[in-house]
């Protein structure tokens, strides 16, 4: 079976990272996803492990439409009792970019009532009644080909389960843990947010460093399939309770807020981790452990009101920054000015996206660092 892991731009190259790591192999990397073909075992293990993937889709059919009516009889002609009932309850979700087929709303209007069609030929019945499970079907067409498919999460792999307070703009838990991937972070390495909001980055840290699969406490749809052998999911959460360790480690969360960090130690608390956190500025930043990696999302600055406060932030940052010299920084923000006000060229910079906002990541290495 083919399989679609969705990731946000940027981020596809630690997707296939993740799958190679779980064995496997046979992977196609393309713009914001990654294509991988195995079986239910390795939908399971893909579910519980990816953590930079947004969704998880099994793909069901591919052909090129650029009518409606090509649509409607090439959905209708797949056979979909293989995987629904007379009574699933069927929802359709959809997207298109650069075909014909622009209107989203009408290709899901027609992809279900193909759907609906189908069933009713294979059961030969004449109502299809939908008092069962949901199954949610994604539709989407781009330069005219069109792709059915399964959507196997439900509710998206950022809803790891453990972040249930939030501050204002909050890091989403895929965007904090790319980053993490993007810095390599070891497990032993000392690891410093100094801006953690609700330490989505700290935590998904420690997650990393302990081996625990970022959605092992949460169900999905696929769960509730009945064409698909639900014994999967169990394998792979007691495979995966097996390798999980409970290590406390040298990882540190701080921010000026006093109520961000207690929201931290409850979320810290929830996902089963044991941080450091501290209430905390960064001016007043300063460590004991002699190298490490930095990862920050500071604020961005959009608001004409808050420009000239984030830039006094930025060159606060360069300064206490330059203190700690054998640390990897790595800063995410969509200031365009960032590296004239910080006062420094960074070393790698890659283009990402935060809550549909274009930014970048900036990475100053340690053995450059006193080179200037």
């Amino acid at each position: 079976m083919e399989f679609i892991a969705t990731a946000k731009i940027g981020l596809e190259s630690t997707v296939a990272f993740q799958l190679h790591k779980l064995g496997i192999l046979d992977t196609e990397t393309l713009d914001a996803r990654v294509k991988f073909r195995g079986g239910y075992e390795e939908m399971a293990r893909a579910l519980l492990w990816l953590r930079t993937a947004e969704r998880l889709f099994l793909t069901v059919d591919t052909f090129r439409a650029d009518t409606f009516e090509s649509l409607f009889e090439q959905t209708r002609r797949i056979r979909w009792e293989q995987y629904l009932t007379p009574r699933s309850r069927i929802h359709v979700n959809g997207k298109s970019a650069k075909s014909m087929l622009f209107s989203v709303s009408d290709c899901q209007s027609i992809v279900k009532k193909a759907i609906v069609e189908s069933l009713r030929s294979a059961y030969r019945v004449e109502t299809i009644p939908e008092t069962e499970e949901e199954v949610i079907i994604e539709v989407g067409i781009l330069r005219d080909e069109v792709t059915i498919s399964l959507d196997c999460c439900g509710a998206g792999l950022s809803r790891r389960g453990y972040r249930t307070y939030n501050v204002p703009a909050p890091l989403s838990e895929t965007l904090g843990a790319g980053l993490i991937l993007l810095s390599r972070f070891f497990p032993d390495t000392p690891l410093i947010d100094p801006m953690c909001g609700s330490g989505t980055i700290p935590i998904e840290a420690a997650m990393i460093a302990n081996n625990i699969a970022p959605s092992g406490n949460r169900t999905f749809a696929a769960e509730q399939w009945r064409f698909a052998d639900s014994s999967v999911f169990r394998i792979a959460r007691e495979e995966a309770n097996d390798v999980r360790r409970h290590d406390k480690l040298d990882i540190l969360g701080c921010d000026i807020d006093g109520r961000s960090i207690e929201l931290c130690k409850k979320h810290a608390k929830k996902a089963g981790v044991m941080i450091n956190w501290m209430e905390r500025p960064v001016s007043k930043l300063e460590t004991e452990w002699k190298n490490g990696v930095l990862i920050c999302n500071p604020p961005y600055g959009e608001r004409l009101s808050d420009k000239n406060e984030v830039k006094k932030l930025y060159r606060e940052m360069r300064t206490v920054f330059d203190r700690i010299p054998d640390w990897q920084i790595n800063v995410i923000t969509a200031s365009r000015e960032f590296e004239s006000i910080y006062g420094k060229t960074a070393d790698r910079r890659r283009k990402l996206s935060n809550g549909g906002m274009p930014c970048t990541l900036y990475q100053y290495y340690p053995q450059k660092r006193n080179q200037d």
